[in-house]
């Protein structure tokens, strides 16, 4: 017997996952997308950036029972590897011996998600676009003329949600969105003539570059997917590159080791589209009978490989909540936006921080000798000192008390790293004495 019946706006990654969840609570539940089935249309144009999956996606692909089905696409890559502008390589570990993120297509983990949603038995439907919504009734009405109730309407629907722009013309509701100067361009990388990998697909390659990144992700085909991080405007920018003459002579002297292995940039780089990168807070999430969840509620830059996680993570902690409350209801819903706004404020900005990181401070030596202290301390204080990259990546903390812990951290590696000599004599620190300044 059903619990109830669910609408769900949006049969993206955390839309699919989220209605598997309450499907098999059973809830009678049926997804709604604005766009034709991906599976038959081929590819999801403009958005097949490569994801890193990690912990917190795992968590919650574990609940809904497809974790192991979903890790078989999936690359491991325990660390990042640096380029620099002669091509010489460092590779950095991400954290611990056998920890490492997961490299996997957007598009193909997206169409798994949605045949699991099937398969699951919820109604998916696809070209239906929202163009109003009714709270109290969870109504929503489409742009093909139909108008479908439900007890609850979840709007997991993006970055350019149209529930969110319903709670918009509503009163009280906070809302705010920031593009960052640096758009994205995806490029490929195929495999070499003799079918194997251009590069090591156990790593996220980076080109940091000070105000701009190259990238490349491992494909299971031996491909990599590769997106320059790039301003829009200014001396060196899209808008400065005009001719493909420009393209090969700016990779020539910028990225010189990776130019060999894109046969096809020239025409990818005027062909693919160039997209831009926002950050959007809002509150409440929650309104009657309808709440926000992923994108929707919290739409962050890619720069810590979490926009999915932080999504997925939504959803595991919902299912908890459902544990606790038996029923989605008024107070449920309350105590989920609770949880979960400060999270997901701690991630947007921790995401634009990490911009920084990646495109300048991966190759500064103050930086990687922070590294090098921070995992002395985590060897010798593992429950004391975890690095702020492992606590948002391996770890189980809540993205706010991972910001919080990391910032304390932080203060106190700034004053170890200014002391005079450092350099050279980082080995001989007094860690019990560092690790005191915790408490």
């Amino acid at each position: 017997m059903s619990k109830g019946k669910i609408s769900i706006l949006g049969a993206g990654l955390v839309g699919s996952l989220l209605s598997i969840l309450l499907k098999k609570r059973g809830y009678d539940v049926t997804l709604f997308e604005r766009r034709s089935d991906m599976r038959k249309a081929g590819g999801i144009g403009g958005r097949s950036i490569n994801l890193a999956l990690s912990q917190r996606g795992l968590k919650a692909l574990d609940l809904a029972g497809i974790k192991d089905t979903i890790q078989e696409s999936c690359i491991p890559m325990p660390g990042r590897m640096i380029h620099d502008q002669q091509g010489n390589l460092d590779f950095q570990p991400y954290g611990k011996e056998g920890q490492y993120i997961n490299s996997v297509s957007r598009g193909g983990l997206n169409e798994l998600l949605i045949s699991q949603a099937e398969e699951h038995g919820v109604d998916v439907r696809f070209d239906h676009k929202c163009i109003d919504v009714d709270f109290g009734s969870a109504t929503a009405t489409f742009e093909n003329g139909q108008s479908i109730s439900a007890d609850y309407l979840f709007g997991a629907d993006g970055a350019f949600s149209s529930l969110r722009a319903a709670l918009q013309k509503t009163d009280r509701f906070d809302y705010s969105q920031m593009y960052i100067s640096a758009g994205y361009k995806e490029l490929s990388m195929p495999a070499t003539p003799e079918g194997d990998f251009a590069m090591d697909p156990g790593a996220l390659h980076i080109w940091p570059r000070g105000e701009f990144m190259l990238i490349a992700l491992p494909n299971l085909d031996k491909s990599f997917t590769c997106t320059l991080f790039f301003p829009f405007e200014g001396e060196t920018s899209f808008a400065s590159i005009k001719t493909p003459e420009d393209v090969a002579q700016f990779f020539a002297t910028t990225f010189p080791d990776a130019l060999p292995f894109l046969p096809h940039l020239k025409e990818e780089f005027f062909e693919n589209p160039t997209s831009s990168l926002i950050t959007v807070k809002c509150y409440p999430w929650v309104k009657e009978n309808t709440a926000l969840i992923g994108d929707a509620a919290h739409a962050i830059v890619p720069f810590y490989g979490q926009g999915m996680n932080a999504g997925f993570e939504d959803c595991y902690v919902f299912d908890q909540l459902l544990d606790k409350h038996d029923s989605i209801n008024a107070d449920m819903l309350e105590e989920y936006q609770q949880l979960r706004k400060p999270d997901g404020d701690a991630i947007a900005d921790l995401a634009l921080y990490n911009f920084i990181e990646m495109r300048d401070k991966v190759a500064d030596d103050k930086f990687l000798l922070q590294k090098k202290i921070e995992k002395k301390l985590n060897q010798l204080y593992p429950d004391q000192w975890m690095p702020l990259y492992s606590m948002v990546t391996f770890s189980n903390y809540r993205y706010s008390e991972a910001i919080a812990r990391g910032n304390k951290q932080q203060a106190i590696m700034d004053e170890v790293l200014s002391r005079p000599g450092i350099e050279a004599n980082w080995e001989g620190l007094d860690f019990d004495s560092i690790i005191s300044k915790l408490n």
